[in-house]
């Protein structure tokens, strides 16, 4: 697999405010080495049935991956709406741009 992008995984915890309102917190972002996609048109088309819009697939090696949410890739915050297990070694995450404003700003 070739490695051309450089991703941030971005472990979560959801808080709560004075008011009660939840808030996603990011927590310390992990680098590593990823393949960028294009989005399937078979999967595109699925989601359309769904407010699902998958952007962006990246695939990495599927002991680097904990169960994060959201993902740091050039200036974008992402969330991980699907991960698929390719084969014992790789796993793709499928991804759509977050556009609630609550995006991830770090030092890197």
């Amino acid at each position: 697999m070739r490695r051309d992008s450089v991703i941030y995984l971005l472990p979560t915890e959801i808080t709560q405010d004075d008011v009660g309102n939840e808030k996603v917190v990011f927590g310390a972002p992990r680098k590593r080495l990823a393949e960028r996609k294009s989005v399937r048109q078979s999967e595109f088309y699925q989601a359309a049935t769904t407010d699902f819009k998958p952007e962006i697939v990246f695939t990495i090696w599927v002991h680097e991956y904990k169960g994060e949410a959201f993902l740091w890739f050039k200036n974008q915050t992402y969330h991980i709406i699907r991960t698929f297990e390719k084969n014992f070694r790789e796993l793709e995450l499928v991804c759509e741009v977050r556009m609630d404003g609550n995006s991830y700003i770090g030092d890197f």
